[in-house]
């Protein structure tokens, strides 16, 4: 699966001005449920902040990938956020986050659920590829480096 295959430009947000995590996965939230007829912010958050709660998806480096798994979700799902400001996150290396990407799948998708987060992580990992998201002010830009 590729990234294209989870994401839209229309779920591709830069220079989002939250103070808080929470604010934040709201956000995420919002923009993935937009894009299913059978989600609802509610649920997509309520998921996303559970999985959190077990231990923060900060990666380090500025980055974190929130996600979840709801039985009722058809497809997988992202969303992509870029944060004026880094915002406390409890990331691995205890710097702020503000490069967010969410990610929600099917329940029974456990296997593809790791391919897509073996991919996203090794992909954040690039230290030239957050380079050019963190100077980059286009969303549809953006979203050109995500899924190229």
């Amino acid at each position: 699966m590729q990234v294209s295959d989870i994401i839209s430009p229309e779920r591709v947000l830069c220079d989002v001005n939250t103070g808080s995590k929470k604010a934040t996965l709201e956000i995420l939230a919002d923009l993935i449920a937009s894009a299913s007829t059978g989600l609802t912010q509610i649920e997509v958050f309520d998921s996303l902040l559970t999985r959190e709660r077990l231990g923060s998806t900060g990666l380090g480096h500025g980055v974190a990938l929130p996600h979840g798994r709801l039985k009722h979700c058809k497809k997988t799902l992202g969303a992509f956020v870029c944060l004026q400001a880094g915002i406390e996150y409890d990331a691995i290396d205890k710097q702020p986050v503000n490069l967010l990407f969410a990610l929600l799948v099917p329940k029974e998708s456990t296997q593809e659920h790791l391919e897509i987060l073996s991919k996203l992580a090794e992909m954040f990992s690039n230290k030239e590829f957050l380079e050019q998201l963190k100077v980059e002010s286009s969303e549809d830009n953006i979203y050109k480096l995500l899924t190229d």
